[in-house]
């Protein structure tokens, strides 16, 4: 498995390595003892699996507040996404900064979103699949939400027109208002 940092300490991006033949290839996608070599402690609880039918549909952004917050490692099963972390660490000297990277089918890229971090995805292809692995199991009560078109997270979503969206992700207040 190679690892590639981004601009924002903790946030991985993961490529497999294939093993192919006449077959068709094999792939280890997580491997504990890989992601502890490069000093990540990633404890898998659950993994999940979202569909998105539309492309320029976004999931999030989400996050659990302590004392669940998890770890994603997100990858795309089918079609593809640009698959969002925002920094919503308060003390971090790089909170409120966002990485963004397209993750495919194609490209087999994985990314690890760590805790406190706020996630999302938009569908760039219609039934694009996404299948992502945690650390703590999901809790309702302790979930955080800033809005896609937040203007002071600046988020570049690829597809701004016909975005669609939940209920629930049209409805998080801004940031300015939280304050």
């Amino acid at each position: 498995m190679i690892f590639k940092k981004t601009k924002i300490d903790g946030v991985i991006i993961a490529e497999p390595e294939a093993k192919v033949d006449e077959r068709g290839y094999f792939e280890v996608i997580y491997g504990h003892d890989k992601f502890r070599e490069q000093n990540i402690d990633l404890k898998i609880v659950q993994v999940n699996r979202s569909l998105s039918l539309r492309k320029g549909t976004i999931r999030g952004v989400h996050m659990q507040l302590p004392p669940v917050s998890e770890d994603k490692f997100v990858q795309c099963i089918k079609g593809s996404v640009f698959d969002v972390a925002v920094d919503l660490r308060k003390d971090s000297k790089t909170f409120g900064k966002w990485v963004g990277n397209i993750l495919s089918a194609k490209n087999k890229e994985m990314m690890l979103i760590p805790k406190e971090f706020g996630h999302g995805i938009q569908a760039l292809e219609d039934n694009s699949i996404i299948e992502y692995s945690v650390s703590e199991y999901y809790s309702p009560e302790h979930i955080l939400g800033i809005r896609w078109d937040d203007p002071f997270f600046k988020i570049k979503w690829p597809i701004i027109k016909n975005v669609v969206l939940s209920e629930a992700d049209k409805s998080w207040p801004l940031f300015s208002d939280e304050k």
